[in-house]
């Protein structure tokens, strides 16, 4: 059995007296694709922005396997090389190249040499169809591009686990086919990932767990088959009833034949 690599512990998070998350609490295994789901505005995103402490908590813990991720805390920096994130807005540095976009953090904080964080830059931008872009600045991309640009640019530091923060919501719907198809991709390779979207079909299609917080809180969790299809509470029934879905199950599994097949 897959061991428990990201612990969250009766998290809480307030901004003054208004309280965000409340006792949020969950374990994310090994190799695990969780997909957080609920309606704007009902903490998705803070959550992923507190467990990489991007934002200081108020209550519980968050552990990455045995060390303590907290804001302020001695060992941060390191841990949070451990933990990829990918943001909405892509976050790309607009002065710098692709290739220098990407190559940046590995070579000055993990003092890795330029010769082989580039040649592991090229490999990854190949895979997502943007090595011929290389050297174009982000403004010369369009949005689904710059999003695989930070996809890559994550994967470069080798997280143990990566987050993605609603990364199509920025996309015009005829990009963000090719952005979930790389996240698909991750999945089937067996990328520990925690994912916030509106995409439902999607969710439903990549997802080993899904969570479902409202107000802050968790109001279910489980498999994806048994959220989608047949949802325990009222609450998830009532907001599942705004999205139609498609049968797109057969993704992932077609992902990972084609990636055993090409090793």
């Amino acid at each position: 059995m897959a061991e428990n690599l990201l612990k969250i512990e009766h998290l809480v998070k307030k901004y003054e007296d208004n309280t965000i998350l409340n006792d949020i609490s969950f374990n994310v295994k090994q190799g695990e694709v969780i997909v957080i789901v609920g309606p704007s505005g009902c903490g998705k995103s803070t959550l992923l922005r507190c467990i990489n402490a991007l934002e200081p908590i108020q209550g519980g813990h968050i552990y990455l396997k045995d060390d303590e991720v907290k804001a302020g805390g001695a060992n941060l920096a390191k841990l949070r090389q451990r933990i990829g994130m990918v943001f909405q807005s892509y976050e790309l540095f607009p002065h710098l190249t692709v290739i220098e976009n990407i190559t940046l953090a590995p070579m000055k904080v993990q003092k890795r040499a330029r010769e082989e964080v580039e040649k592991e830059a090229e490999a990854l931008l190949k895979r997502v169809g943007l090595l011929e872009k290389k050297n174009y600045y982000p403004r010369e991309l369009s949005g689904g591009q710059k999003q695989r640009v930070a996809i890559v640019r994550a994967l470069c530091m080798h997280p143990e686990i990566l987050l993605f923060d609603e990364v199509t919501a920025a996309l015009d719907p005829e990009m963000v086919r090719e952005v979930l198809d790389v996240i698909v991709d991750l999945a089937a390779e067996g990328k520990t990932m925690m994912i916030v979207t509106h995409e439902m079909q999607f969710a439903k299609a990549i997802a080993d767990r899904v969570i479902f917080i409202d107000s802050g809180s968790i109001v279910e969790e489980g498999a994806p088959e048994a959220f989608f299809e047949s949802p325990k509470t009222e609450r998830a029934k009532k907001f599942l009833q705004t999205f139609t879905f498609e049968d797109v199950s057969k993704r992932r599994a077609a992902a990972s034949d084609s990636i055993s097949a090409s090793e």
